[in-house]
């Protein structure tokens, strides 16, 4: 046992050593922070962002050029409504009380991919109980395979309605709001189609949008994220049946975006 952890645990912390795999950002060290603040050993890998370009052209071969760029395209715009929507933010991190600024406390490994052989070597070097998924790419199967515990997942929206991306953004689109939420679920070889654990649902505020949704999704589901955690450590993953259909989401292509904004208030 680390020093560290001898003393999170004197501190009342559980024990168990959860690794948190993602591409950063300040919606996983909300989660990050979460699961530090309750369990003793909390440990970071942090893969890079997958380049524009490999995205482009993933996304062109699966649902054609036209629809990626016109998705890509609402990424780059989307980005200069992000200083607007701060003080939103804001309140969002002081009504759940919770914070996305770094932990200096916290360690942190960096790998290019999760993918990689090197990652994997790493994360196993870590011993962890729970390999922890938020924001970062899917697993491949070798990947998964190689896991030694439970692997879960946090998804910002309901599944199986609104798995993949934007699911907030897609419910409200779709005038579902009692579907407006998250997911946490067991990892499979698919996209968000593992077993649900626990979900969450939210009510949006009128000025929310793209760049707030998954903050609000985040920040009110951190409780659902520590009792996951601590289901797989105590060995008592238990998985929920949810009705519905099933579907995959992706960003919106820039027309439907200025479409679904001008006419309906739904950025």
């Amino acid at each position: 046992m680390t020093e560290i952890a001898s003393h999170n645990q004197a501190a009342g912390k559980r024990p168990g050593r959860v690794v948190v795999v993602t591409a950063g950002g300040e919606n996983p060290w909300i989660m990050i922070n979460a699961l530090a603040s309750r369990f003793a050993e909390v440990a970071v890998v942090e893969e890079q962002p997958e380049s524009k370009g490999l995205f482009l052209r993933r996304r062109a071969r699966k649902l054609g050029w036209l629809t990626a760029l016109g998705q890509l395209s609402t990424m780059f715009a989307s980005r200069f409504g992000k200083r607007f929507t701060r003080k939103r933010a804001e309140e969002i991190l002081a009504t759940y009380k919770v914070s996305g600024k770094p932990d200096p406390s916290i360690p942190v490994k960096y790998i290019a991919s999760v993918n990689d052989a090197d990652a994997i070597t790493q994360i196993r070097a870590l011993e962890p109980d729970v390999v922890f998924l938020i924001s970062c790419r899917m697993l491949k199967a070798a990947t998964l395979a190689a896991m030694p515990c439970p692997v879960l997942n946090f998804h910002a929206g309901i599944n199986p309605a609104y798995r993949g991306l934007m699911g907030g953004y897609w419910a409200r689109v779709n005038n579902d709001l009692e579907n407006f939420g998250a997911t946490v679920h067991l990892v499979d070889a698919g996209v968000d189609t593992g077993g649900v654990l626990y979900q969450s649902r939210q009510k949006p505020a009128h000025d929310d949008t793209m760049h707030t949704y998954p903050l609000l999704q985040t920040a009110a589901s951190t409780e659902i994220a520590i009792a996951a955690v601590a289901d797989a450590l105590d060995g008592n993953l238990r998985t929920v049946n949810v009705a519905g259909p099933s579907r995959q989401w992706y960003h919106p292509p820039i027309w439907t975006w200025v479409w679904n904004g001008l006419t309906r208030r739904i950025w």
